[in-house]
């Protein structure tokens, strides 16, 4: 079976001997030695001036729009993972769907201004696939509206922009450090900002917002514990090693599709990519059926990722409107994500790319 991807395990031992020191503290959670080893080395791995390590990608969403004090209606992105828009909706908050560009998949920053309302509070935002988004637009549309801007970055890790770490722009960005992630603590993910002001409420958050007998206010669970922290220890000098494994299978992916009848979406300029995922498009629907139907029959399971397009989701029409992307919605028809990770075999990406030309030309004929 080839997934679409599967999770780096660094060598045991390694993570044997920083759980023996687990054993010997006792300390298994609550803001242990090991967690905020791993935070002081993640900030310094990023080059971010504050950053908390919490319990999964999806919860520190909530935190920011929590922290921000966002309430209202959010401009956002129709094509991303169902994190982003339920994280919204858990908040109470209302999503504005923009559309996405064409090229990259991205939030188009041409579509948000005229959808801006008196009731508008902020822009969430995903880096598509790790992809930078337009984001001095952004921001600059953000500080003509006085609007804060949230950036859903769970794909962006070693990622960078203009010299910089995707997670560093935006009044906050958080990231997943989901198991499948080209960083991971099996679970967990974190929450990044540049403002004093909010990293110390945050740090309170994450721990129902007290700490012993003080309470500073709100709060939620959303602790790591030193193993989660441990792995992380354990993965993160491997990083420049394993994006450098991914380039080499996107490249070679790319030496042996047949680009004259699918696409994939372009890289933002300025992007220094980590190559998290390997998206192609096809002419239609029919098509990535087709493909996906014969890559399953051999052992191959790509993913629809996104789809579908997070508009179209009934209860996200909290408007009590429809709120049309065409962009979005056909791209999520046709896009799909090929296996892609470390360890994957040139021989593996062979077949599976045969197996891709072969299933759009055979569908081609039949037209």
């Amino acid at each position: 079976m080839i997934n679409v991807t599967k999770s780096y395990l660094p060598d045991l031992e390694d993570y044997v001997t920083l759980l023996k020191g687990v054993w010997e503290r006792v300390h298994l959670t609550n803001d242990g030695p090991l967690l905020r080893d791993l935070e002081g080395q993640l900030k310094e791995f990023l080059g971010v001036k504050h950053l908390k390590f919490c319990t999964n990608g999806t919860i520190v969403l909530q935190m920011a729009l929590k922290v921000l004090d966002i309430k209202k209606e959010v401009i956002t992105t129709p094509f991303s993972y169902v994190a982003t828009t339920n994280a919204l909706l858990w908040e109470g908050c209302t999503p504005i769907f923009a559309d996405i560009r064409p090229d990259d998949f991205n939030i188009d920053p041409d579509k948000i201004e005229s959808l801006i309302t008196e009731n508008t509070e902020a822009i969430m935002a995903t880096h598509v696939y790790g992809n930078a988004c337009q984001i001095e637009q952004i921001q600059a549309i953000a500080q003509k509206h006085n609007l804060k801007v949230i950036y859903d970055a769970a794909h962006t890790f070693g990622a960078t922009y203009k010299g910089n770490s995707i997670l560093s722009y935006g009044d906050i960005s958080t990231c997943s450090f989901h198991a499948t992630k080209v960083f991971h603590t099996v679970e967990g993910g974190c929450i990044v900002t540049n403002d004093d002001a909010l990293a110390e409420k945050l740090h309170h958050y994450r721990s129902f917002g007290h700490k012993n007998d003080t309470y500073f206010g709100l709060g939620i669970n959303a602790k790591n514990s030193e193993f989660h922290a441990a792995m992380g220890l354990c993965v993160l000098p491997k990083v420049p090693d394993l994006i450098a494994a991914r380039k080499q299978r996107f490249n070679y992916y790319d030496s042996r599709l047949d680009f004259t009848r699918i696409t994939r979406p372009t890289l933002t300029p300025g992007v220094i990519y980590n190559y998290a995922y390997y998206p192609v498009v096809f002419d239609s629907e029919e098509t990535l059926l087709r493909v996906m139907e014969t890559l399953v029959a051999q052992n191959i399971v790509p993913r629809r990722y996104f789809y579908p397009s997070l508009n179209t989701l009934p209860f996200a029409l909290v408007t009590g409107a429809e709120q049309p992307c065409p962009i979005s919605e056909d791209v999520a028809l046709r896009v799909l994500c090929l296996p892609m990770y470390p360890d994957l075999a040139e021989e593996d990406i062979d077949r599976i790319a045969a197996l891709v030309n072969e299933a759009v030309v055979a569908i081609s004929e039949d037209v």
